[in-house]
């Protein structure tokens, strides 16, 4: 009796993963509606790397960057606004994620500085963070039980400039994530060239010991990521178009390497924007702005030196954000100016990215979050 029970609970678990398997990875999609978007989108990305659009979730004012907590209970967004609306110049937004990828909202706090541009969510689900460019703030919110935020228990303020007049006369903090390794959390910031480092204590982001990274001047460093091995952080920068290789040394950071993602003798003019490091470690990934392609590097064991090994036309206009399908086959970019989601099939072996034909149209896309 109990071997006729467990073959039907066998076959019952077998049908749910197969079928999970036909309807493929649902993905959010960011956007800025100031640029003819309705909002939040949600996609379906099938096993054979076809992307639908499943349903517009409306009356979200540019809700441009998002994050999926790890238990993909909730979904939280930065959302940029003007000062008649809030005075910080933007929010930061809490949904509930429902059956079949519907969004509930829950609440939303003052994003404390304008522009919000980036977002991420602790691995415990108990705080998130964001940082803005225009304001040049990180800002913590703790996180309730059920999802909610509550008003931000930090705000930092950057300070300080950079190289280039134009575009570093003040700080643009521009990415934030905690650490899967530790309890600090890094932020970069482009107009001071800095790799800030924070430690998580008692609720609240507090200085370490080693405040930050310096980057080359003048470099304008705006994403980075983690390597699998913990050691290593690569951090892409916009405005000299480097990856900067940063390794752990003696308890401290250091930067090892700097290393050009446009091809040499490309005299146009290029902004950098994301990053990211495969699963295995073995090859990193960066979207060039105007170059408008993919750089893919080779990660070399245990130094975590980089080689480019090529350049990648992104099939569309200014690639803002991409991300790499939860099974490490596909790479799916965000065209922001041309308005669409290209996809292309990884060679495990060589790294290499290959367009696969497939794509979607979709207004301003900036962020590609699987659920």
């Amino acid at each position: 009796m109990k071997k006729f029970v467990l073959f039907f609970v066998l076959i019952f678990w077998s049908s749910i993963v197969f079928t999970q398997g036909l309807e493929g990875h649902k993905f959010f999609v960011g956007t800025f509606t100031s640029e003819g978007s309705e909002g939040i989108y949600l996609c379906n990305f099938a096993p054979d790397g076809k992307i639908t659009l499943e349903k517009t979730f409306k009356a979200v004012d540019n809700p441009s960057f998002l994050k999926v907590s790890a238990n993909k209970e909730y979904l939280y967004s930065v959302n940029r606004t003007n000062e008649s609306i809030e005075k910080s110049g933007g929010f930061v937004t809490a949904y509930k994620i429902g059956k079949n990828g519907n969004l509930n909202f829950l609440n939303k706090q003052a994003s404390n500085g304008s522009g919000p541009c980036h977002i991420d969510v602790s691995k415990d689900g108990k705080f998130v963070a964001i940082a803005t460019y225009g304001g040049g703030t990180t800002s913590l919110y703790p996180v309730n039980t059920d999802g909610n935020l509550e008003p931000a228990s930090s705000i930092i303020n950057n300070t300080g400039s950079g190289a280039n007049e134009s575009r570093q006369s003040v700080p643009h903090a521009h990415c934030i994530k905690f650490s899967p390794f530790s309890k600090h959390v890094f932020s970069a910031d482009l107009g001071t060239d800095q790799l800030n480092i924070y430690r998580l204590k008692n609720g609240i982001l507090v200085n370490t010991e080693q405040d930050s990274v310096e980057m080359n001047p003048g470099s304008g460093p705006r994403h980075f990521d983690f390597h699998p091995e913990g050691n290593f952080i690569y951090v892409i920068n916009e405005l000299n178009s480097t990856v900067a290789v940063i390794k752990k040394q003696n308890g401290d950071w250091v930067k090892i390497q700097s290393v050009s993602t446009v091809p040499e003798g490309f005299a146009g003019q290029n902004y950098c924007a994301d990053i990211h490091v495969s699963a295995d470690g073995n090859f990193l990934y960066g979207s060039n702005r105007g170059h408008n392609s993919i750089s893919v590097f080779k990660i070399e064991k245990g130094t975590g030196i980089l080689k480019m090994l090529k350049t990648v036309p992104v099939e569309g206009d200014w690639p803002r954000n991409f991300t790499i399908s939860p099974d490490g086959n596909y790479l799916l970019v965000a065209n922001q100016r041309s308005n669409n989601i290209t996809v292309f099939r990884i060679n495990k072996d060589s790294g290499i990215p290959k367009f696969t034909g497939e794509q979607i149209q979709v207004s301003a896309p900036v962020c590609l979050e699987f659920l």
